[in-house]
């Protein structure tokens, strides 16, 4: 590939191979003489499209962004007034330069990984450190996606840690009858199955 095709403005040229003299050369080696012939040997007939897909001329990669910005501009941008635990936040620039916008972050391991790399998993050790340490507890959890998943692992967390030396039998949470509602929810469907009663109150009032 030489240096023009490398800058070219077409997607396809630059990030899709192969070339034209790269095809040409596999199809020496295995002696066809074009893509066609090789495709009606390989592919049965039954199966193929009889006419030409009805796709549009190609056009370059700032055309198409400028087409996408222009798609992009037609939305309205409304405030968000939905509240429960869920607002616009500010990332500050600090962190999210050199950590989100690192690649040393998330590509020194595998990238498809769930938990991206070694890297994401040395960021969720280094908050489980500051939240020990901030509250003085033994352990913290991490890398839940919200306040509902946190709650009912916090509560089962909780249960188990009791049980190893209580024993408790038939074990109750006490929940605010003020937190979110889809956090209580998720509280209900995860206490079920493991045997835990939510009782729900105003805990100024419940003499706790």
């Amino acid at each position: 590939m030489n240096l023009f095709e490398q800058q070219s403005t077409q997607f396809q040229q630059r990030h899709i191979g192969p070339n034209q003299q790269e095809l040409k050369g596999m199809l020496s080696t295995i002696q066809e003489p074009e893509l066609e012939s090789l495709i009606s040997k390989t592919v049965p007939d039954s199966i193929r499209i009889k006419s030409d897909l009805a796709v549009p001329n190609a056009i370059s990669e700032f055309e198409y962004l400028t087409q996408l910005k222009a798609v992009a501009a037609k939305n309205k941008l409304y405030k968000n007034y939905i509240g429960q635990g869920y607002y616009g936040t500010i990332t500050p620039s600090v962190i999210l330069r050199n950590i989100f916008e690192n690649p040393g972050w998330y590509t020194q391991y595998t990238p498809y990984q769930a938990e991206i790399s070694q890297g994401r998993l040395e960021s969720l050790l280094n908050f489980q450190t500051m939240v020990t340490d901030l509250t003085g507890l033994a352990i913290s959890n991490a890398s839940l996606l919200d306040e509902a998943t946190a709650a009912a692992e916090a509560m089962a967390m909780l249960f188990h840690q009791v049980n190893k030396s209580d024993q408790i039998t038939k074990p109750k949470l006490f929940v605010d009858e003020n937190i979110f509602p889809q956090t209580k929810l998720v509280l209900i469907t995860r206490a079920a199955p493991i045997g835990i009663e939510i009782v729900s109150g105003d805990y100024k009032t419940s003499g706790m």
